[in-house]
């Protein structure tokens, strides 16, 4: 019996082998690159393929995207469909499956991290490169716990001294992506308002720039200060996160974020646009040199201020 045609083009190497370990977002990235790469294979839209799991077409787009976990029957029904008979090929989509549904570290905080954010927080654990536009607060990634807590407060005057907590743990948990194994490359691009907008009291603010300059001279971590007059005729009026990931999927994406939620931006036209806009901040932002001047004259500033001296 002659085998399957629609097996021809599915070798061994066809799904990229599960690493240890393999973070959920990652894995799930992975896995939703191969379903597409299946489907395309065959000549089938996502329209034909959303029957076989009685999906709606959308969760089919979100499933090749990663963006949730994906359900195992769901998979394991599509690569059937899809004509995967290789045992060693399901056997590692099963790893993978289970690989991107494993307990993530931030899911401990669901009750203050909303869908949007938690995303992007996977998407971070997960990226080789991140270069951050921030318009109006220092980027998370590179917050002080006082400074957090003070946006925080500020943000949720309701809230209460455990959730304010929390939301600041979290914040804080998130940053030590910076530091560990495979650490991505970190590019803060920062309008100069942040430099002079003050969060918190004068020592809150010295203590976040001083934060800042110490960061800027580690490895793995380039901090630039985008000018008022050289940044206003391009400056974007939100914030704008870029994010590429290594192999396996989907290889670069665009992050916006709003007051309360987020537009993730994947499609090629889309990314590039936003490419474009970070390359001419980045053309447009202060030396190192400069941007160190920047932040300690801001500092020397903050420190000057009445409420310091009367301590």
């Amino acid at each position: 019996m002659s085998a399957d045609p629609r097996d021809q083009s599915l070798t061994a190497k066809a799904l990229p082998l599960p690493r240890e370990g393999e973070k959920p977002v990652a894995a799930g990235k992975v896995l939703g690159a191969y379903l597409r790469r299946l489907r395309r294979e065959q000549g089938l839209t996502i329209k034909d393929a959303a029957p076989v799991i009685r999906a709606s077409v959308s969760k089919i787009s979100r499933m090749e995207r990663g963006e949730n976990p994906p359900r195992e029957r769901d998979v394991l029904d599509l690569v059937d469909y899809y004509g995967v008979c290789d045992p060693r090929q399901v056997e590692a989509v099963r790893e993978l499956l289970k690989q991107a549904t494993v307990k993530a570290w931030y899911d401990e905080y669901a009750d203050v991290t909303p869908g949007w954010l938690k995303r992007l927080i996977g998407l971070e654990d997960s990226a080789v490169e991140i270069r951050a536009y921030e318009v109006h607060v220092v980027p998370g990634l590179l917050q002080t716990p006082s400074y957090a807590k003070a946006i925080v407060s500020s943000g949720l005057p309701h809230a209460s001294e455990t959730e304010i907590r929390r939301r600041v743990e979290m914040r804080m948990a998130r940053q030590k992506l910076l530091h560990g194994p495979g650490r991505p490359q970190l590019v803060a691009l920062l309008d100069e308002a942040i430099l002079r907008r003050p969060v918190g009291s004068a020592e809150v603010m010295v203590e976040q720039l001083e934060y800042l300059v110490r960061a800027a001279e580690s490895s793995g971590i380039t901090i630039r200060v985008v000018q008022f007059m050289k940044g206003a005729k391009i400056a974007p009026s939100t914030p704008v996160t870029y994010l590429k990931f290594a192999p396996g999927g989907p290889a670069e994406l665009i992050y916006l974020e709003q007051a309360a939620g987020a537009t993730y931006i994947s499609n090629r036209s889309g990314v590039e646009s936003y490419r474009y806009v970070l390359s001419e901040l980045w053309g447009a932002a202060a030396t190192r040199t400069e941007t160190m001047q920047l932040l300690r004259g801001a500092i020397k500033d903050y420190a000057k201020h009445p409420s310091r001296r009367r301590r």
